[in-house]
């Protein structure tokens, strides 16, 4: 029995695209081939199940082998096996309609022609120049057949010698892809592809450490774990079995904080485990560690896209049969079960979140440090969770002690709530940078939350909008009086020409910094307060953080910084000087600036607290000070 002809597609192209256009993706061939080995050994287990083949399953374990002499790759399998008609009806018509369209269409996009026409077979043609396929039918009297195809339209099919139901392939493969006959290249194939196969896989031999080498053992190398943690019954594990799990995935890690076990039958199939790591800082570095899994086959670990962005940040692995094995993301962004199957993650990790923070506050705030940085990032990119976050969402002062928002509101609102009824959330980026103003506020009564995380500026801008008549202003942003208005603010009795001697005499001392100006502003606080305080706008120093982690704000990072130089006219020392220049010219001024020595000490003083005075200037300002510590001595 001989039979040739040529296979059922309505256009000559499809081996060319397969050739070319998948090129990139051409690694998938493995997957696509042990896939459906799988597929195959599982029918046949659920024949045996149902009393339709009665015979012995035996050993069903799938084989990859490579045979680089002969530069062929066979995958094999004792599966249910195929008959002539049914290599006829399965490999030999790819019948679509419109295909020169289609093809036209996607010929870019691999995982398009693949997924929408089952074409994984086909993959086998993006390496080979020829395969042939050696089958038999598990059903009782079949006869074994081979086919075979150059990577043309044309093939061939004959009576072949198979003792054994199922399928072998055979692969020989071309000139362009002898890296797949390295043993390395396979196996990091099928490690990552086919690691959580629900049928064992093997590949080569175990190898043991003996007299300083490696050397290969009888054994059989099985590749794969058949039975991976989230197919099985939560009740049936341990905490030490989801943290090994965790180490397995991501070795040389930290121990994850929590897990959430996923297992949902309606209205979709969904089973996972997700992890939340330790995440401090750097949101980049965390991404894209979620494993995406169809029937336990590895799809993909970029998830951006298909999951809500701050999920992103979760570890760990997802697998639902709904979730199509080989489509492009824009189809998995579309699809309305992937959409569902967010929604659904998004809903358990915050009722997690929540349950945790109930049943057990103080590891929850032990741990929120760390948690911190996953909440922020999801309220900040999903309306969904931040409505559910928000009760569980901590701030965190500069005594260290955690609050929810409403805890916090009611402990702020008697004394921080301004003359307009708006309530003044007062923050700091540093506890030490920012001490003397910190310092300042609590003198005042009032309490100032740090904000020293990477999203921290982001999340004052969110909470301005989503929380009741509220403004976070920076404790440094102004002085400590106008940081929240009480009353109208005391007028400042200065005459234009007053001004202008101020302003020539401070701004021509000060010394230059780079990207940085200065603006000169008076107030008449008491004779108590400081002389002089540096102050920064807090809309525009805002913007600028913002701009460093924000597309299309880029030209706010280009702005200088601008800080407000506030001199204090009620102070004995401002008066002095203000007197000294009363009624000079420019010139005089600027001379006068140059040689007291008492403006610059001021404005060094300023700049010290800000912690702006550094190199030159900052070994001056020492020099200068033990010079006066000097002169008072003598």
């Amino acid at each position: 029995m001989e039979q040739k002809g040529k296979i059922g597609v309505t256009t000559d192209n499809i081996f060319p695209i397969i050739k070319k256009f998948l090129y990139s993706d051409h690694e998938i061939f493995l997957r696509e081939l042990v896939s459906n080995a799988v597929d195959a050994t599982q029918k046949l287990k659920t024949f045996s199940s149902l009393s339709e083949f009665k015979g012995e399953l035996g050993d069903i374990t799938v084989s990859v082998n490579v045979d680089k002499d002969n530069k062929t790759i066979t995958i094999s399998d004792r599966g249910i096996g195929m008959d002539a008609d049914e290599v006829n009806k399965y490999l030999n018509q790819i019948a679509f309609s419109s295909a020169n369209d289609f093809l036209d269409k996607y010929k870019n996009d691999a995982n398009s022609i693949i997924g929408h026409f089952g074409l994984g077979f086909y993959s086998a043609f993006m390496v080979s120049k020829k395969v042939e396929v050696i089958t038999k039918s598990y059903k009782e009297g079949s006869e074994a057949v081979k086919w075979e195809c150059d990577g043309s339209p044309e093939y061939t099919i004959s009576k072949a010698d198979k003792e054994d139901r199922g399928t072998d392939i055979i692969l020989y493969i071309d000139d362009e892809n002898l890296n797949f006959l390295e043993k390395s290249e396979i196996e990091g194939l099928l490690k990552k592809y086919c690691r959580f196969l629900p049928v064992p896989i093997a590949f080569g031999k175990k190898t043991e450490w003996k007299d300083g080498k490696s050397e290969e053992t009888d054994e059989v190398n099985i590749i794969n774990e058949t039975n991976p943690l989230w197919t099985r019954k939560p009740a049936d594990l341990t905490d030490e079995d989801y943290k090994k799990f965790y180490t397995e995935l991501y070795p040389f890690t930290d121990e994850p904080m929590f897990w959430i076990h996923l297992n949902v039958d309606y209205p979709f199939k969904l089973t996972g485990i997700l992890y939340f790591p330790q995440v401090k800082s750097n949101v980049d570095l965390h991404k894209n560690k979620i494993q995406l899994y169809s029937n336990q086959v590895f799809v993909t670990d970029s998830v951006e896209g298909i999951v809500p962005e701050f999920l992103t940040l979760m570890h760990g692995v997802i697998d639902s049969p709904d979730i199509p094995l080989n489509v492009s993301r824009s189809y998995l962004q579309s699809d309305q079960n992937v959409k569902k199957i967010s929604n659904h993650i998004t809903k358990k990790v915050s009722d997690r979140l929540d349950e945790i923070f109930r049943n057990d506050r103080p590891q929850f705030e032990e741990k929120w440090d760390s948690l911190k940085l996953f909440v922020e990032y999801g309220m900040l990119s999903d309306d969904k969770f931040y409505d559910r976050a928000n009760k569980f969402c901590l701030v965190k002062n500069t005594d260290n002690k955690l609050f929810t928002f409403e805890e916090y509101k009611t402990l702020i609102s008697a004394n921080q709530t301004d003359k307009d009824d708006t309530l003044i959330y007062l923050y700091s980026n540093s506890k030490d940078a920012e001490y003397s103003y910190i310092n300042a506020a609590k003198e005042k009564g009032y309490d100032v939350v740090l904000f020293d995380g990477q999203l921290d500026v982001h999340m004052a801008s969110l909470l301005e909008q989503k929380l009741e008549k509220c403004r976070f202003v920076r404790v440094d942003s102004d002085t400590v009086d106008n940081l929240i208005k009480k009353d109208e603010e005391k007028e400042v009795s200065l005459t234009d020409k007053q001004k202008e001697e101020l302003k020539d005499t401070f701004l021509h001392r000060i010394p230059k910094i780079e990207k940085t100006e200065f603006t000169i502003d008076y107030k008449a606080l008491s004779e108590n307060v400081m002389p002089i305080q540096i102050t920064q706008n807090e809309f525009m120093r805002r913007m600028r953080e913002m701009s460093a982690m924000q597309t299309g704000m880029s030209f706010y990072g280009e702005m200088p910084n601008n800080y407000n130089l506030v001199l204090n006219i009620d102070h004995p020392l401002i008066k002095n000087i203000m007197a000294d220049v009363d009624g000079k010219e420019k010139d005089a001024v600027e001379k006068y600036a140059e040689e007291n020595s008492t403006v610059g000490q001021l404005i060094d003083l300023a700049l010290l607290s800000n912690g702006m005075l550094k190199g030159e200037e900052l070994s001056k300002f020492i020099k200068q000070s033990v010079d006066i510590i000097n002169k008072s001595q003598s």
